[in-house]
């Protein structure tokens, strides 16, 4: 079970990264975005450390709001669960 849970946040994370580098693409080309929905839910999945990961370094949606908060919202609650997780 660990291990199927450590694939899935891998790759949701992996995918998170990629849909932020190909939205930041896509911005600079003018062509038609991500919808921050799909963004922000892939980052509610599992993938916010990836999401947060490219926001940062491709310095995309940084100063966007809501959207910025929110995804710092959904880092909160996953450290969270992680740690109640680790601790329970």
């Amino acid at each position: 079970m660990t291990q199927a849970l450590a694939l899935y946040l891998a790759a949701v994370n992996a995918a998170a990264f990629f849909l932020f580098a190909a939205d930041k693409r896509r911005a600079i080309r003018d062509e038609r975005r991500i919808p921050e929905r799909e963004l922000l839910t892939c980052a509610a999945l599992g993938g916010v450390f990836g999401a947060v990961a490219a926001q940062q370094i491709f310095r995309h949606k940084t100063r966007k709001e809501p959207f910025r908060s929110v995804l710092w919202a959904i880092l909160a609650a996953w450290a969270a669960l992680g740690l109640w997780l680790l601790y329970r």
